[in-house]
């Protein structure tokens, strides 16, 4: 993805989350130069990775398949093996209409998505098969809003807003938006998208940055070679 492109979705996104009545916290304002001057002050926010987070998957085509992510606090997973402390994390996403996040699960993380305004979102769910693979002819359970709902597999949940999905590990998962653009948050334990999101086709996570312009601010995936 080209750099200039990322920053331009960073600022369609301002104004979606604005006008859903979202407020991003301060880091979210801060230039390059900002983190590196603060980087030790700011130590957590860059060893969770929170803030901003753009993909298109490594395929080359957002509109068609990518995501846009700000995670807005992270655990450590420290905590989260001991059982106590700081175990959640908490994202805003967008999901443009029929723009596909692709399938997949988790190895540990728990997730509530919710629709938080704008258009429908649609969930396709599959379940696994005995060794946590996908699973094309599984179906499962999971709670719509506290409430246990079966599903068949390749069945589609329809959220509206206000509505909301609890995924566990090894619920297999896609989603889009339909009708327009959605909102989404993301509420969960200790997110770790380095080693926790299993796809099912051999996609990558994060993109490749064509570096045209520089950037208004950092990816979470530019920590690694801007800020250590």
């Amino acid at each position: 993805m080209k750099r200039s492109w990322i920053n331009a979705i960073m600022g369609d996104a301002r104004e979606l989350i604005a006008r859903h009545g979202f407020v991003l916290p301060p880091f979210a304002n801060w230039t390059p130069e900002d983190f590196t001057t603060r980087k030790d002050a700011a130590r957590h926010v860059i060893d969770a990775r929170c803030g901003w987070d753009i993909t298109d998957y490594g395929a080359g085509d957002f509109d068609r398949m990518g995501l846009f992510l700000f995670t807005l606090r992270n655990g450590r997973l420290t905590d989260l093996k001991t059982g106590r402390g700081m175990c959640y994390a908490e994202k805003l996403l967008i999901s443009r209409q029929d723009q596909l996040s692709p399938m997949h699960t988790h190895l540990l993380k728990a997730e509530d998505i919710i629709n938080r305004g704008g258009a429908t979102l649609v969930v396709e769910l599959f379940g696994s098969d005995d060794q946590g693979g996908f699973a094309e002819d599984q179906g499962g359970t999971v709670m719509c809003d506290g409430v246990h709902r079966a599903f068949a597999p390749g069945e589609k949940l329809r959220l509206q807003p206000g509505e909301s999905v609890t995924l566990m590990p090894g619920d297999w998962h896609a989603f889009w938006g339909e009708g327009g653009d959605v909102l989404i948050g993301e509420v969960s334990t200790v997110n770790d998208d380095e080693t926790d999101n299993i796809f099912r086709d051999p996609i990558g996570r994060f993109a490749q940055v064509d570096e045209d312009v520089p950037p208004t601010h950092l990816l979470v995936s530019d920590y690694a070679t801007n800020l250590q």
